[in-house]
């Protein structure tokens, strides 16, 4: 049996689209394990054969070397190969049985009718002998999975940390599908974000409100000379994009208080505490501990640092350590006091570290342990620290907070990724309760419409360029998709053509149906 993840049964079938009325080939990437093939990445390859109509197709054995290279350092084999038949049949023809070489892999077949993907069907190569060779059918199960397969650019990209058998591909998926919101862009921020992002973290809220200022280049690495006067925001944004393209920003203009952080924190799995004042530290300890978010945490102080994280089941918090803020004034600033710039670099990184390792659920933790580290002595010292029975917020009878109040309702900054603001579907539907005059642009597939629709104007991504004129420039905007990545890039698209009131539906119908209305069905 063949079992191939939906996302990468859907990108052969697109590439035999694609490259009609000509074949496609490519190559699936995996594992064998009791007979059945398993696949977790497709590559594309390129025909070297230009001497028939039909441009049957003919892989270089220097590229079909080096993929098989490459998919060894990613502990992974070649598994099968799959090609389209352009107006003809899913079965396999006797040139397929003769330019077959890998037994027991697949081979699958992709009929594509009049430019359209139909049949799809996985032979198994018996024998490579004229009198012995033959196909053999084999079932294709498509595996269903919240995670898409890593693209070839992402599993090149992530290799040498693929390779770990504590994060392999199943990690690097759970990386890319996590979200870290990480409070300031300073001196803790900039090496914590750098770091989330290389390692393909999928999406990084950052939360500040300051300029870049020539102080500030010592230790907060993530801005240059050139950003001085910018936005904090904005310079962040741009160098973890040039960075890792695949990471999705989502940027909050404020400063965390308490009549935001709820709203801002919810939609993120872990909170980096990378702020530089007690008033924010408390806000972040508080918001997290209310909304069951652990909170990676450190701080600086001229030449020392600490680090832990607080907020986690059954760990302690950070009242549990300091139960109310030291008077103003006794506990100096960078400003005030000084900083040396690599210490922030030191802390951020194991702050990076132990997000990465929540996420991926390995090692031994911070919680309930504070890190202490002294820069002049290069020495680490490390104390425990249970839960405090009696904290005020995490104890055994907490006291009411603001932050204990899940009918609080207050104005969410808007986010936006890439410069495309991203609405909420309670929003989008609070608002076409009110009546509100909004052009709902879907950007799936006929097929996908077919199965599940909010009332919107369907024009299929790829022929939105053709179909720009449909969408009402009038209008507020919001384009949807199934997940939110179809229709992000399309809202770019119409940014550039010069839409202004113009939304993501963040989450696609998908969260649609699991926030707003479950009747619509999710497929």
């Amino acid at each position: 049996m063949l079992h191939l993840p939906r996302a990468e049964y859907e990108t052969l079938r697109q590439h035999g689209q694609q490259t009609y009325p000509q074949e496609c080939c490519g190559v699936l990437l995996g594992a064998i394990r009791d007979g059945d093939r398993h696949v977790s990445a497709v590559v594309r390859t390129e025909n070297i054969r230009v001497d028939s109509a039909n441009n049957r197709y003919l892989i270089a054995p220097e590229d079909l070397i080096r993929i098989q290279r490459e998919a060894r350092l990613q502990g992974l084999e070649i598994v099968g190969f799959y090609h389209s038949h352009p107006d003809q049949s899913a079965q396999w023809s006797q040139t397929d049985l003769a330019e077959a070489h890998w037994l027991t892999c697949s081979y699958v077949i992709t009929r594509v009718s009049k430019g359209q993907p139909a049949e799809t069907r996985s032979f198994v190569l018996t024998g490579v002998e004229s009198d012995a060779a033959r196909f053999e059918e084999e079932q294709i199960e498509i595996v269903r999975t919240d995670a898409p397969g890593l693209s070839t650019e992402e599993m090149a990209r992530y290799s040498r940390q693929i390779l770990l058998p504590q994060v392999g591909v199943a990690g690097q998926q759970k990386l890319r599908a996590a979200r870290v919101l990480c409070v300031g862009v300073g001196g803790l921020g900039s090496p914590v974000a750098m770091y989330l992002a290389a390692a393909g973290v999928g999406t990084l809220g950052l939360v500040d409100f300051d300029v870049v200022d020539a102080s500030n280049l010592h230790r907060q690495i993530l801005h240059s000379t050139a950003d001085i006067g910018r936005s904090k925001l904005d310079s962040a944004e741009a160098h973890l994009q040039a960075l890792n393209p695949n990471v999705a920003i989502v940027k909050f203009s404020t400063r965390l208080n308490r009549e935001n952080a709820h709203e801002i924190l919810r939609d993120f799995d872990v909170g980096v505490d990378g702020s530089d004042n007690f008033s924010t530290r408390y806000v972040v300890n508080d918001a997290c501990v209310a909304l069951g978010k652990p909170n990676v945490y450190a701080s600086i102080d001229r030449f020392e640092g600490q680090a832990s994280i607080f907020a986690a089941p059954n760990g302690p918090c950070y009242r549990c350590l300091y139960p109310e803020p030291p008077a103003p004034g006794v506990v100096p600033t960078c400003e005030e006091g000084g900083v040396l710039g690599v210490l922030p670099g030191l802390l951020g990184m194991l702050q990076a570290t132990e997000v990465l390792k929540l996420i991926l659920g390995i090692g031994e933790l911070l919680i309930g342990r504070l890190l202490l580290v002294d820069a002049l002595s290069l020495r680490f010292r490390e104390i425990s620290l249970p839960k405090n029975p009696a904290c005020p917020v995490c104890g055994t009878h907490p006291k009411e907070t603001f932050f204990m109040n899940e009918q609080h309702t207050s104005t969410k900054p808007t986010p936006s990724v890439n410069g495309i603001a991203q609405m909420e579907p309670g929003e989008l539907k609070h608002r076409l309760d009110a009546g509100e005059n909004i052009f709902i642009l879907d950007v799936r597939e006929p097929k996908e419409f077919a199965a599940a629709q909010i009332g919107g104007h369907l024009i299929p991504m790829n022929d939105l360029p053709q179909r720009v004129g449909e969408v009402d420039r009038e209008k507020m905007v919001v384009v949807h998709c199934k997940l939110g990545g179809r229709s992000q890039k399309a809202a770019e698209f119409l940014a550039q053509a010069g839409f202004k009131n113009l939304f993501n539906l963040a989450g696609g119908i998908q969260a649609w149906s699991e926030k707003v209305d479950p009747k619509v069905p999710k497929y």
